[in-house]
Formats: C-alpha cells, structure tokens, sequence
C-alpha cells in the first residue's frame, strides 16, 4: 500500500503571528515538503492545481519536475489535473514528459476542480463541467496509447492524424486517478476505463465515502477489469499529531478556527468526530486510518493533507518526521494483516510495463495456437 502527502498549495496567514508567507516562499517550502517526504519514506508526493489567489500551484508539471530532479524514488503525482479546463492534448505531451524525466515516477490525478470562475477564465461553461470531464479524458486515453489519432467532438477543435509527442515512456502511459467527492458520474467514468478511483474525503462523513467507494466498485466489476475488490482505490485524509492528544489540540486549535476551508464553523471537536481530520497523538492517528478499510475495503492509496491552514514550514516538517518515523510504518504493517492475495497493490510504471508485457506475450501466444488451429484444419 502506498502512503504520501498532497498539497493544496494554499497561502495562509499563519493565525498565531499574523505573518503571511509570500508566493516565494510557499513554492519553495512545497519543494522542501516534498524532500522531506521521500526522506521520511513516504510513496507519494502529490501537488493540487489552482489558477487564483491564494494557491500557487498553478503549474504542477514545472514543480514536479524540479522535485523530480531533486529526488530518487518519490512518486510524483497530482492531487487534481484540471481535465475541465486544461486541453487534453496538453495534458498528454506535458505528463509524457515528466514521466520520462523521472524516469516513470509520474502519475496523475483527473479532477473537475472546486473554483468554479476558473472555467470562464479558460474559455469554458462550469455547467458543462461533467460533459467536459467524459470527453475530454476519453481524448487524453486515446492520445495516450494510438500513435494517429483522428478525433472530434464538442468543446475541442477536431484532429486529423495527430500524433502527441513524446510517447508515453516504454509505451505505458502515466497510471490515472479519478479524483471526486460527490459526482457518481467520475466514479463511473474511473470504473469504465478501469482506472483509479481517489476520494478526497477530507470533509465527509465516512458513510459518504463508503457509498461512493462502493459504487465505483460495483461498476469496475461490471465493466469486466475484475472483480470488486480489486478496483484501485485512493483516500484522502487530514492529521496534526504532538506527543500528547493535549498538546496536539493545543496547537492546531488557532490553525483550525481560521482555517479558510473550514474555520468559523463546526468546531474542530464536531469536525474530527464527522470527518477524517484526526488531532491527536500519533497512536489515535494509527487507530483511525487502520479502520478506514472496515469501511471501503482493502485499498491502496492514503494521501495526507498536512501543510495547510497558515501552518509554518518547521512545523510542518515535524509533522512530516512524526508521520514517516512513527505512523506510516505501523500502518503498513496493519493494512497487511488479512489483505487477501489477489487485492493488487497501487500500480507503478514498473508494475504496468511488466502487465503490458505479460499481456503482449499473451496475445502472441493466442495468435500462434489460432494460427496452428487454422493450419491444422487445412
């Protein structure tokens, strides 16, 4: 199973000094954020993508190949590749190329986004935003793996006999994510395909997640790829960890009651009993995410949300060495306890080369037996 962190990228006054960091700062804090999580052992390293103020990642492949040249063995991924706004062709030649620069250590996540102005901003209609979603990744997973592609539909110029460079590294295209909330139609679009399905929980019940989950399950199965329990399935979560449950309430108490996503609201008590958002020590934050699989299955991605909310950088990193020294490892172990065989782990460029392979030699071998069969019936 796969652990990381992602990124919204936001910039926040910090509620404890008044101090807001500058763009400057923030980018380069996500870079340090993301040393640090391959430095403390985590999977993944994921960047959000946002085009308005007060987020800036507004350009995840530039940020993910700095990191990916910073790095050796982090996946790096997106938390949300806007496939509404962004042109599919785009899309293809510039995720091509980060996974070749890193060497494969690339995949992405497909989302609608949660800024609805961004959609006039790129020349699109926000009540389009699902239609846009279906045709636009039905591009992208043709451009992907056809080397001509002739195309047209309803939002995009047509193509004739285009071809998107470079081509996917070794022929594999990027493993995709289907990342949504609360739209049954993106979890029917990652079933289809039989992609991943990532759901971003972090300010959902857990009985909205598990209905979500189990739909998705439902229809990877009935689309042929297998059956339920081996769809590819991503969760999100939020945790602020100190030694002591105390302290640790002590400290985020400011960061939530400002928070912009969900300050002046529910209080941070109500939040953590209906969300996954744990405060706590770092046993409560091992107890919680063991139980998520008691409620949507063995499943083989868990990203945490841990430097938003005007959080400092130092404080962050500690964070991030209590979650890598402390927490992921005994995860690890308990979501191996009972995980049946045939439930797959998260798939790597390594994996799908290796199932590309394995299926080629399969098709080979069926054509020699037909070929044999028709030569045997002459």
């Amino acid at each position: 199973m796969q652990f990381g962190i992602f990124t919204v990228g936001d910039v926040t006054p910090d509620p404890t000094t008044g101090r807001t960091p500058t763009e400057h700062e923030r980018i380069k804090a996500t870079v340090q954020i993301a040393l640090k999580a391959e430095e403390v052992g985590l999977d993944v390293f994921a960047t959000g993508e946002h085009h308005n103020p007060p987020f800036v990642p507004s350009s995840p492949t530039t940020t993910l190949a700095y990191i990916g040249a910073r790095t050796s063995r982090i996946l790096l991924s997106t938390a949300t590749t806007l496939i509404t706004t962004n042109d599919p062709v785009k899309i293809a030649e510039d995720y091509a190329t980060l996974q070749h620069l890193t060497d494969g250590r690339t995949d992405l996540m497909m989302g609608r986004g949660n800024t609805g102005p961004v959609y006039p901003w790129f020349g699109k209609d926000i009540r389009q935003g699902v239609a846009l979603a279906v045709e636009n990744y039905a591009l992208l997973h043709r451009l992907w793996r056809e080397e001509v592609v002739d195309w047209e539909g309803r939002f995009r110029t047509p193509l004739q006999g285009f071809t998107a460079t470079p081509r996917p590294l070794d022929g594999v295209p990027p493993f995709v994510w289907h990342g949504s909330i609360r739209t049954p139609e993106i979890a029917e679009q990652a079933a289809y395909y039989g992609d991943g399905y990532f759901h971003n929980n972090i300010f959902w019940p857990l009985s909205h997640t598990r209905q979500m989950v189990a739909l998705y399950r439902q229809r990877f199965e009935h689309h042929g790829h297998g059956p339920a329990d081996q769809a590819i399935v991503g969760l999100g979560g939020q945790v602020f960890m100190r030694k002591s449950s105390q302290d640790a309430r002590r400290e985020f108490r400011p960061y939530f009651d400002n928070a912009p996503v969900y300050g002046h609201g529910p209080s941070m008590e109500d939040f953590t009993a209906q969300t996954p958002l744990t405060v706590g020590s770092p046993q409560e934050v091992i107890d919680r995410y063991a139980a998520m699989r008691d409620h949507v299955g063995d499943y083989q991605r868990q990203l945490f949300l841990m430097d938003h909310a005007g959080l400092p950088l130092k404080t962050v990193l500690e964070q991030l060495d209590i979650l890598g020294e402390e927490v992921v490892p005994v995860l690890r172990k308990e979501m191996a306890v009972g995980r049946p065989a045939h439930v797959p782990d998260a798939p790597t460029h390594a994996s799908l080369v290796a199932q590309a392979a394995s299926a080629a030699a399969e098709g080979s071998s069926d054509a020699a037996v037909g070929a044999a069969g028709a030569g045997g019936g002459r």
